[in-house]
């Protein structure tokens, strides 16, 4: 069972100092996440250390508080309370977070991932929720905590990129409320979503261009796939983010109901993000067999190379999969 966002609130409200961060390889919804929640602490009046282990993808520098993030050292921080958001496991955290926070007294999960085996000594996980991101924007607004415009466009970050901009099917009624409430209060969505998705560096278009010639369609059409490997990162001088929404040209593509990518890691690792469009299809189940997780329709893993190698052994498993939809 899951603890109330009211207890947590107390918990908070009750801290002076408190650390925040979120998981390697942060995306929309864990900066928007920490980001939001860290300012809305430090306006109440705490000290808050907002940690990351991986830096701010280039595209989400332009979100208000991005700056306040700090790379995690590993140093053990003096601190009241850690806070954990969007993190399925604590080990996704990444070694330097988890040890700046690994003399906190007490842990907060707060989370949306089915697959979070509720580490903290807190824990909130929802899998109702789309992104921790809402989670966060009910915990500040239902229980008094500081709003200004910079954490609503932190929260509108969140929300808007973990519901592949509101639509993916767990985009609910309450997601358009939130982002109702938050443009009732002077929130711009139009300029937000202009840097979210229409402002991308020159890179990632020559990334999505070695997509196209390069993708893959197997299992008679329904897999769509692409080899991201070393050449074609050195060849575009690939900084993090940059293959954020990436999939999505894999995805919409018809007749294809599940995307993956394969992207060569630095230490030799497979990284692989899948996404489903059939909801009969449960790619975190597939994610799960190789040391990952995530969502029913987005989920991810990493497994030991070379790249050929993991294809083979990824599509094995989601083709069993897809064969027992027919």
């Amino acid at each position: 069972m899951s603890d109330s966002l009211s207890t947590i609130a107390t918990t908070l409200r009750d801290a002076k100092t408190i650390a925040v961060a979120s998981h390697v390889r942060p995306d929309g919804d864990s900066i928007g996440s920490i980001v939001a929640l860290g300012r809305s602490l430090a306006l109440a009046g705490k000290t808050v250390h907002i940690i990351s282990e991986d830096e701010v993808p280039g595209n989400l520098t332009f979100l208000p508080g991005t700056e306040l993030i700090q790379r995690a050292d590993g140093q053990a921080l003096d601190i009241d309370v850690a806070v954990a958001l969007d993190t399925a496991t604590k080990p996704r955290l990444g070694d330097r977070v988890n040890g700046c926070m690994g003399k906190a007294p007490l842990l907060v999960n707060i989370d949306h991932h089915g697959t979070n085996p509720q580490y903290g000594h807190l824990n909130f996980i929802d899998i109702s929720y789309p992104a921790t991101g809402e989670i966060v924007y009910e915990l500040l607004s239902h229980h008094g905590f500081p709003m200004d415009d910079g954490i609503r466009q932190n929260l509108f970050a969140a929300i808007s990129t973990d519901t592949g901009s509101f639509q993916y099917d767990n985009t609910s009624p309450r997601t358009h409320r939130i982002v109702a409430e938050m443009m009732e209060q002077g929130l711009d969505t139009a300029e937000l979503a202009r840097s979210l998705y229409q402002s991308h560096p020159l890179r990632r278009t020559l990334l999505l261009k070695a997509l196209l010639n390069e993708m893959q369609l197997t299992c008679d059409g329904r897999i769509a796939s692409w080899a991201l490997t070393m050449e074609t990162q050195k060849a575009v001088q690939m900084e993090p983010g940059d293959t954020e929404g990436l999939i999505d040209s894999l995805r919409t593509i018809e007749g294809v109901i599940a995307a993956v990518i394969f992207e060569d890691m630095p230490d030799g690792k497979i990284r692989i993000s899948a996404r489903s469009k059939d909801p009969r299809l449960d790619v975190s189940k597939v994610c799960a067999e190789f040391g990952g997780g995530g969502h029913r329709m987005a989920a991810g893993a990493r497994m030991p190379g070379p790249i050929a190698t993991a294809e083979a052994r990824f599509f094995d498993s989601l083709q069993n999969e897809i064969k027992r939809l027919s």
